[in-house]
């Protein structure tokens, strides 16, 4: 007997919650104005002369512009092979071993409960 969809799904994928909690800051050359292939600039704003935020972090209720599906269910990155490299470095708790106080605090602000080792190993088994 195979296992429910759901486990077969990356935890992230299920979740998104540091994408519309976090704003996503980067130095401005990570943008494809600078680098090709590299963050699209069109989804960004000057922060500083040096740093760029994606759209739609500020204000009361953040999501970043490329976060596609319904934080806590399904969701994705559009751009995720040309993200910056705060949110390729940003680790969820458990996926290397340890907790993530910033992706606990993430869930916590959506109603999710925290990312446990049990998240981890349900879906490495199936991959």
């Amino acid at each position: 007997m195979s296992a429910p969809e759901h486990l077969h799904v990356h935890p992230c994928l299920r979740c998104g919650a540091c994408c519309a909690y976090y704003r996503a800051s980067f130095y401005w050359a990570e943008a494809d104005d600078a680098t090709p292939g590299g963050v699209p600039v069109g989804m960004t704003r000057r922060l500083t002369e040096h740093r760029r935020s994606m759209l739609g972090m500020d204000g009361d209720r953040p999501r970043c512009v490329a976060l596609v599906g319904e934080v806590g269910g399904r969701v994705y990155c559009s751009i995720y092979e040309r993200r910056s490299s705060v949110c390729r470095e940003f680790e969820p708790s458990f996926e290397n071993g340890s907790a993530n106080e910033r992706c606990d605090r993430a869930r916590a602000a959506w109603g999710l409960r925290p990312l446990t080792p049990d998240d981890w190993a349900s879906w490495r088994s199936e991959g």
